[in-house]
């Protein structure tokens, strides 16, 4: 009778009290998505193995429950995916990468699979020849210590090769690059020039041999033509490509650049975004530039966040930066250096955690660890509160300061696949004595730190079951060396998981948002094509991801 008499009464009040009638008809409950048939593993927040055979998403992508065998499947669902008994896994979180450098990387010159000069000298020749139009040959990845060729490479050995236009090449740990004459006769590089404080430029004589360590590299940077936007978004796009082909999900971006930010963003924008990223500003300057006042929310459905500012400390052992406490062994007039006083170094961290930016210091050496961790000591009586401070590989650490890692919230962001790679370089760099406290997993776990493991990408390859089987190995692909290398540093196989999913994702205050398949968190997971608790280190390194899942949505599929 109200409806009757309303359809009596004006047009507006009829219209009205339509929409309230709609609004109080029962509504048909928003239906949820299954990911069934599958043999699922992941961890709990204690770290205790959780398997089940089915994963129920909700619409906005978040796990609704983890479904046992026997446990009953909703009558209605949005759709069904049946993965027919393949095994799923919470989506691997490198703790520590360079997104836009691995998207670069595979588009320009890559000397990573290199194994002497002659190899890269042909490398670039080829390289240089099928690309006439560039103006500059860039690119990277060369490894002195790889070729054995017991020096650094010089600018009259890429001379040899490509005379007519400028070289510059990034060395693997982008702590040294290599140029040719074309390339220090733009810059102005002279021997007149002077190594900047925090570098060096390598000599042959007076002369600048054509390497430069650390901050030296910008003497010659400054000129070398700058990507164009197009250029780095597909870039970026190349780098999410390589990323969800290795089953990571989410990755902590260590020093973006206000370009790489605006990459990021525009992805986002055209929803073309498929990575996680957890951004941390090449400096103060840039993080204040993005976050104004602080870090930034999460953006795009829980896919973006600038929370953090990465400086540095040193350099890397590779072309001795690392700041040492002793001269190197194989160099007794170099220690390394130290990027920045202790004053500047403290300075820069009050900043960012004055507007409560997450600080992560690039630390290899022990004279550099000992550094950061002073910093932190000072730091947090007056920068109370839950604040990670996090110290970037922590490679080389004096055995005294190994507690020190303990204390204070510290995070300890290392990479397994370097111990692996590094090892018989960190033995000619420092001699057997100085390595009680290199690489040490167990030791920082031992102590009460959080250990949170990625791959340091492009200087390592983005692949977290070659980082997880070094990690309780402590041996390479080779299997070498047998019984491992300092094996008192291993870690368990559920241990080395959880650094490279949960741990990952605190370490950039993450938890509550993604990492081990909890619910309410965001479902990102993986399909492989083994059991990996099961799998020999040698099976583990072999896993291929057959499926990338970013949010509850199939992201990507191996072809």
């Amino acid at each position: 009778m109200l409806i009757a008499w309303v359809m009596q009464s004006s047009p507006f009040v009829a219209r009205a009290a339509c929409l309230l009638a709609a609004l109080l008809l029962p509504t048909a409950a928003v239906a949820d998505a299954l990911v069934d048939n599958v043999n699922g593993i992941a961890l709990d927040q204690d770290g205790k193995v959780v398997r089940f055979t089915g994963l129920l998403i909700s619409p906005e992508g978040k796990v609704v429950k983890l479904l046992a065998e026997n446990d009953k499947r909703p009558a209605k669902l949005d759709w069904r995916s049946d993965q027919h008994g393949k095994v799923l896994l919470p989506g691997f979180i490198d703790a520590h990468g360079h997104v836009m450098e691995l998207g670069f990387r595979a588009l320009e010159l890559d000397l990573s699979g290199t194994k002497t000069l002659d190899e890269a000298k042909t490398a670039i020749a080829a390289y240089a020849t099928a690309n006439p139009e560039r103006k500059w040959i860039v690119g990277g990845g060369w490894n002195q210590e790889v070729w054995g060729l017991g020096r650094f490479p010089t600018a009259a050995d890429l001379d040899a090769v490509v005379g007519d236009r400028p070289v510059w090449l990034a060395r693997a740990d982008g702590h040294a690059s290599w140029g040719n004459s074309a390339a220090l006769k733009a810059a102005g590089v002279t021997a007149k020039s002077v190594s900047p404080a925090g570098g060096r430029i390598e000599k042959s004589g007076a002369e600048p041999s054509g390497v430069f360590v650390d901050a030296a590299q910008a003497l010659v940077e400054k000129v070398v033509p700058q990507p164009l936007p197009k250029e780095r978004d597909y870039a970026f796009q190349k780098a999410q490509e390589i990323l969800l082909g290795y089953g990571i999900t989410a990755t902590a971006d260590m020093g973006s650049s206000l370009d790489d930010w605006l990459a990021y963003r525009r992805a986002g924008d055209a929803g073309a975004l498929r990575v996680r990223i957890m951004s941390y500003a090449f400096g103060v300057d840039t993080a204040v530039r993005v976050g104004g006042t602080g870090p930034t929310p999460w953006l795009y459905a829980d896919k973006l966040r600038m929370g953090g500012v990465k400086l540095y400390a040193d350099g890397a052992l590779g072309s001795r930066g690392a700041w040492l406490k002793k001269p190197y062994r194989d160099a007794p007039g170099q220690s390394g250096a130290g990027f920045m006083s202790d004053d500047v170094i403290r300075n820069l961290m009050s900043r960012a955690a004055l507007d409560h930016f997450q600080v992560a210091v690039h630390a290899i050496g022990d004279r550099a660890n000992a550094e950061v961790l002073d910093a932190i000591d000072d730091m947090v009586g007056t920068y109370k509160g839950d604040r990670r401070w996090r110290i970037e590989h922590a490679q080389i650490v004096d055995p005294a300061d190994l507690p020190r890692f303990g204390k204070n919230g510290i995070i300890a962001s290392m990479q397994p696949t370097h111990q692996t790679s590094d090892r018989t370089m960190a033995e000619a760099r420092l001699g057997p004595d100085r390595l009680a406290g290199a690489y040490a997993w167990a030791s920082m776990l031992k102590n009460g730190a959080t250990l949170a493991f990625g791959s340091d990408y492009p200087v390592e390859k983005p692949d977290p079951f070659a980082g997880w089987a070094a990690a309780f190995t402590r041996q390479g692909a080779d299997g070498e060396p047998y019984g491992g290398w300092r094996p008192e540093e291993r870690v368990s196989r559920e241990q080395a998981w959880w650094a490279f999913t949960g741990a990952a994702a605190y370490a950039g205050f993450a938890e509550e948002k993604f990492g081990r398949l909890g619910v309410g968190q965001r479902a990102d997971f993986v399909i492989v094509d083994r059991d990996p608790l099961l799998a020999s280190p040698s099976d583990l390194r072999a896993t291929k991801v057959e499926q990338t899942w970013v949010g509850g949505e199939k992201v990507w599929v191996r072809k």
